[in-house]
């Protein structure tokens, strides 16, 4: 500890700062102990997460933080943090009591997750640990702009248990990246004890052989061992733009929340332990010992703190509700409209270009558009590669190791770095490619499920500008992780969008739509697509299509096929072959958007057709065309002459033997099948 300077003690610090750090820890501790009537009387706070034994730390990290230039990342237990860096006792109940004029959100997040996003104090979740990917990615942003400060991500111990976290602070070694990583060390993840969760004492002693990382440990009970340490992490991560951990040692002086009870699992003599070593006791015993303030000083601050929690009280409960219908608001930012494209087709008549061709010029032209535009995932900038398909080719020669870079395999790593660097500036627009193939996308759904409610819970304080690319689909005999489709199981989540296109053009529309737009979409590649000559198309150069528009690939009367991706070109094959065959005619829906659907287009056409066919790749059962089955027939029924059919993969993985692959996936032939029976019906 010899080399953290000195700088406060409680000799040394000028009596003022004395006075307003008692003042902090005081309103912090009242409103942590008034907490838990509201829930009593139930009026709120049905979560709350006791503050007292980490007041040290606590008041540290809101006193270095600087609002003005650093980002702060507090987790649930962090009252007395954010009391601290400045909310007042009226912000902190509009929060606990989930009222409209919480700052952090308007009460559509936990209570005891305190925010205020135009502080850059930032709304987390309630995984445990989990934003500290978005403070790895905040501070990537400091780092990238040359900009001052640093990013806070402060934690319990426990948390460093998730994986997540191992790959943040992984992250920000390699990356040099000013982060400090708090971990507040109370010795419990709820009821299981350290010993439990990791063979080191101390947590962060795991971490002490990553390069390019300083570990410090201070007592999170002591003011002064807690300040001096903050400000040399924070000085310090700054100045050489490397991370620091700080292991805080801190006691739990109640239960983990209102709903655990610590009495069933520490004995007495524990309980008795962690109230004798009370930071907010020990601090206010070294004032008067010091004689560095009076007890009645002391005395009037506290009857100044009671009278202003009783104002902001009043003002709680005199506070609005939110509305039953703003649930409603906020689920998605609005996206880039197009005015040349309103409808998404257009009469270009030049050289047809490949699908892959498609993505790489736009990717291209969306960089030279907007200087402030990123892209990373694994495999995608190496010398004269571009990803596993090469669509990234050629753009980090172009655009330099800043903007175009590797990741590490760790596909959470990749969506919460994206997260938290769209958070450093609002023109930022972030690509990622975020699985080498979709089906490997599964470890990322932890920080996709996140990233699709922050703009909700935020209030609209916050958009994730990002845009998720995704190699797709089948028909290449890649069999388990590189053939899969995700696309319905990711439809399910409010909060993003999902688009598949199934030719050039809209490949390229589509995408400079998405990374114009605020918001995350998935832009769903099909990767069989990516060079078939049926795919390639004119594209003019700055072509768009909206979210929403459905594009009809064959006009018909007599059956429609709703369908997107591969199974776009198999459709209008049998369309065009049943017509030959004086079958009928059939209508061919390109629905293009899978969230948001067209569905005015879906009535249209069956309103015009009376018979429906839904195709697609996925599976049928649990497929994103039981969707569209379902809308059809709730919005358009009456116009029904048959019952929807669909076709799409049975209900088994898709196999990488290409005989096996063939008995799993739609063809031309199961497809005209079914449109014929439906035809005759």
């Amino acid at each position: 500890m010899s080399d953290i300077p000195k700088i406060h003690s409680i000799k040394k610090t000028d009596k003022e700062t004395l006075l307003n750090w008692y003042r902090i820890l005081f309103l912090g501790r009242t409103l942590d102990e008034k907490a838990p009537n509201y829930l009593k009387q139930a009026i709120g706070w049905s979560y709350h997460a006791p503050a007292a034994g980490h007041d040290g730390i606590q008041l540290a990290i809101g006193q270095v933080f600087d609002r003005n230039k650093d980002h702060l990342f507090p987790y649930y237990r962090d009252l007395v943090t954010n009391v601290s860096a400045g909310l007042t006792a009226e912000e902190i109940i509009y929060n606990g009591i989930s009222k409209d004029a919480d700052v952090a959100g308007g009460g559509r997040h936990m209570s005891n997750h305190f925010a205020k996003p135009e502080w850059n104090i930032h709304n987390v979740s309630s995984c445990t640990g989990n934003h500290t990917l978005h403070a790895v990615g905040v501070a990537r942003a400091i780092k990238t702009y040359e900009a001052k400060g640093v990013a806070f991500s402060s934690q319990g111990e426990s948390s460093v248990s998730e994986g997540y976290v191992y790959e943040a602070i992984n992250g920000a070694s390699k990356e040099h990246l000013p982060v400090v990583f708090v971990f507040q060390d109370n010795g419990y993840g709820i009821s299981v004890p350290k010993k439990d969760q990791t063979a080191n004492r101390k947590v962060a002693k795991n971490f002490e052989g990553f390069k390019n990382l300083r570990v410090m440990y201070c007592n999170g009970k002591d003011v002064f061992d807690s300040m001096n340490t903050m400000m040399e992490a924070s000085k310090w991560a700054e100045e050489n733009q490397k991370p620091v951990i700080v292991q805080a040692n801190c006691v739990r002086i109640h239960s983990h929340s209102n709903s655990d009870r610590h009495d069933l699992y520490r004995d007495d003599n524990e309980l008795g332990y962690v109230k004798e070593y009370d930071p907010l006791a020990k601090y206010q015993r070294l004032l008067i010992r010091y004689n560095r303030a009076t007890e009645e000083e002391l005395k009037a601050i506290e009857e100044d703190v009671a009278a202003e929690v009783k104002v902001a009280h009043r003002k709680g409960m005199a506070a609005p509700h939110p509305t039953p219908e703003s649930i409603h608001d906020f689920v998605l930012p609005e996206p880039y409209v197009s005015t040349k494209y309103p409808d998404g087709t257009h009469q270009s008549d030049g050289e047809p270009q490949k699908l892959i061709q498609g993505l790489n010029e736009t990717l291209k032209a969306e960089f030279r558009h907007n200087p402030d535009t990123y892209i990373w995932g694994q495999d995608i900038a190496n010398k004269d590669k571009g990803g596993i398909f090469n669509v990234s080719k050629g753009m980090q020669q172009e655009f330099g190791k800043k903007r175009v870079f590797n990741a590490p395999i760790a596909e959470d790593f990749i969506m919460g770095t994206a997260n938290g660097m769209v958070r450093y500036n609002k023109d930022i627009r972030v690509v990622v490619e975020g699985a080498e193939f979709a089906d490997y996308f599964w470890p990322a759904m932890e920080q996709f499920v996140e990233t699709t409610h922050e703009y909700w819970r935020t209030k609209g304080q916050f958009s994730p500008n990002i845009t998720v690319r995704l190699a797709s689909g089948g028909y290449i005999g890649g069999g388990l992780y590189h053939s899969q489709n995700i696309e319905g199981a990711l439809s399910t989540f409010p909060g993003v969008r999902i688009v598949y296109p199934s030719y050039a053009d809209d490949a390229a529309g589509l995408l400079r739509t998405c990374m114009r737009s605020e918001g995350m979409t998935v832009f769903m590649e099909p990767k069989a697509l990516y060079n078939a000559p049926k795919a390639a198309t004119p594209i003019p150069d700055d072509f768009e299509v909206p979210f929403g528009k459905a594009r009809t690939r064959r006009e018909g009367k007599d059956l429609t096929i709703f369908t997107y991706g591969n199974t776009t070109h198999m459709s209008v094959e049998v369309a065009e072959q049943l017509s030959k065959e004086g079958f009928g005619e059939i209508e061919v829906i390109d629905l293009r958007s899978l969230i948001p659907l067209d569905i005015e287009a879906v009535i249209a056409s069956v309103k015009k057709t009376s018979k429906a066919m839904v195709v697609h790749e996925d599976k049928v059962f649990g497929g994103f065309g039981g969707e569209v089955a379902a809308q059809i027939t709730s919005e358009a029924f009456e116009y029904l002459d048959a019952p929807v059919k669909r076709v799409g993969s049975t209900f088994t993985p898709v196999g990488f033997n290409r005989t096996l692959e063939a008995a799993v996936l739609p063809n031309n032939e199961r497809i005209m099948e079914a449109a014929k029976e439906l035809l005759a019906y």
